[in-house]
């Protein structure tokens, strides 16, 4: 442990464990499987997250740092088989070839780092992974996705749909893909100081362009997720605001170069789904919002499902004193009349831990959901270092909450996504990553998504170490 967590109280013994080394690519069968895989899980499972947090004498000082590392659990009635691989983007291959860190990263700067074109961040791309149009891509923030082979995921090449965008074209990690006509909906932010502008971008199922529309935003913020319904998309905007120049003087870190300024207050913007224009853009306090739920429609009514956070959560990604500072998150419910533009209602559950990762039933998708998951921190309101040792499941309609509590020295990561019985939209299945810290093992763990209090149903345990991940999604077989 280095001397400033010494000086702290510890509520994640042996964490560093899970960050301490570089993780091998491998691919092999998982044997024996502990408790029983459900019939219906049969597809493949992906997970996105920065791995080799160690490049040549450089230690990494943020989660955020690593290089994207895909791994993948292809479910079969033969049994379930593991596959990880890095990424093979600009950044990876440029620093394997010189042997060393070359670019700066969003929380370490190094003498003589280089930025992408003087302007940004090389991506790591190294947040989230999707399937796609018959392929699989990988997300970083902020650049063109890259293409990856859905069965061994080795990296085919940076994905310009259709050379509609380039290298410099802002695009997020976060797409919203539609799951009845397969377009794809995504965004990303021109942080200029003077005309700061989110980019929408809507495409069909083939990769073609349908429209990129620039919307004027007020500040140079940070936004990394959205939500689509039938009929709009919106955007939780907080005031957590970027200095492109101090970026780009070389002399701060993107984390470095982001202030959260609460006194200029949050809002949500929305556009039309259809044409990609303005809507509304509604004041709601001054919050922050890294992840949103979902958002559907009722009654001529938009709602907006999101976590909602007291500030931003990037400085507490700290490697490896994670969650240092308590940052209390609440799910919250607005319902919103876009036409009159106003918020008419608003709905905060009876939960205030950290949490983070939120996850729906992905069929139901921009259709009203009851229920979703996520990861939680069970030590959120104590001194100390944390981190996800919860899964948490919750229900809007009853306000329910019910939760997995995982046991000492075991810490979960990756997004806790739902594989839902295709006969039966009320049975599922919730999978994350799990480390035992106390042994140095890893694991993938499977929960009955409606009793995730009972514990695991399955555990699928790994070979040898690996990354713990950030987003992940699931492509059912057929």
């Amino acid at each position: 442990m280095t001397s400033a967590l010494s000086q702290t109280v510890d509520h994640v013994p042996f964490l560093e464990r899970a960050f301490s080394k570089v993780p091998r690519e491998a691919a092999y069968p998982i044997a024996p499987v502990e408790g029983e895989v459900p019939d219906y899980v049969r597809g493949s499972y992906y997970v996105n997250g920065p791995a080799g947090l160690i490049k040549g004498d450089l230690s990494y000082r943020h989660w955020l740092d690593g290089d994207g590392m895909v791994a993948a659990l292809h479910f079969t009635d033969d049994g379930v088989r593991f596959v990880s691989r890095f990424v093979r983007s600009t950044k990876y291959v440029t620093e394997e070839d010189a042997g060393a860190a070359v670019f700066r990263t969003f929380g370490t700067g190094f003498e003589g780092d280089q930025l992408k074109r003087g302007l940004g961040l090389e991506s790591p791309v190294n947040v989230s992974v999707w399937p796609w149009g018959g392929t699989l891509l990988a997300f970083g923030e902020q650049g063109l996705p890259w293409e990856l082979d859905p069965q061994t995921l080795e990296t085919r090449g940076e994905y310009t749909f259709n050379r509609r965008l380039n290298a410099i074209s802002p695009l997020s990690a976060h797409p919203n893909i539609d799951v009845e006509s397969g377009e794809m909906f995504n965004f990303g932010i021109s942080f200029s100081a003077r005309h700061p502008s989110l980019n929408l971008y809507r495409f069909d199922g083939t990769g073609e362009l349908s429209y990129r529309k620039r919307l004027p935003i007020e500040l140079p913020c940070s936004v990394h997720d959205f939500g689509l319904s039938p009929n709009y998309v919106v955007f939780y905007l907080s005031p957590y605001v970027l200095d492109v120049e101090a970026l780009m003087r070389r002399d701060q870190t993107l984390l470095e170069a982001l202030s959260w300024e609460p006194e200029r207050g949050s809002s949500l913007l929305i556009a039309s789904r259809e044409t990609g224009e303005l809507v509304a853009n509604l004041a709601i306090g001054a919050n922050y919002c890294l992840h949103l739920i979902n958002c559907f429609e009722t009654d001529g009514r938009l709602m907006v499902d999101v976590v909602e956070l007291e500030q931003p959560v990037y400085d507490q990604y700290a490697v490896p004193e994670f969650f240092t500072d308590v940052r209390l998150a609440w799910p919250k419910r607005y319902a919103v009349d876009p036409q009159a533009g106003e918020v008419v209602e608003t709905q905060t559950l009876d939960y205030r831990e950290m949490c983070d990762f939120p996850a729906i039933d992905p069929r139901l998708g921009g259709q009203e959901t009851r229920d979703f998951w996520v990861l939680g921190i069970s030590a959120s309101e104590k001194v100390g270092r944390k981190f996800f040792d919860k899964v948490v499941h919750a229900n809007w309609q009853t306000g329910e909450i019910e939760a997995y509590q995982a046991p000492p020295f075991h810490y979960l990561g990756g997004e806790p996504i739902f594989l839902g019985d295709p006969a039966d939209e009320r049975r599922g299945t919730v999978i994350c990553q799990q480390f035992d810290a106390a042994n140095e093992t890893f694991a993938f763990v499977l929960f009955d998504a409606f009793n995730v209090a009972r514990g695991p149903v399955a555990k699928l345990p790994l070979e040898e170490p690996i990354h713990l991940g950030f987003h992940a999604s699931f492509q059912p077989m057929g």
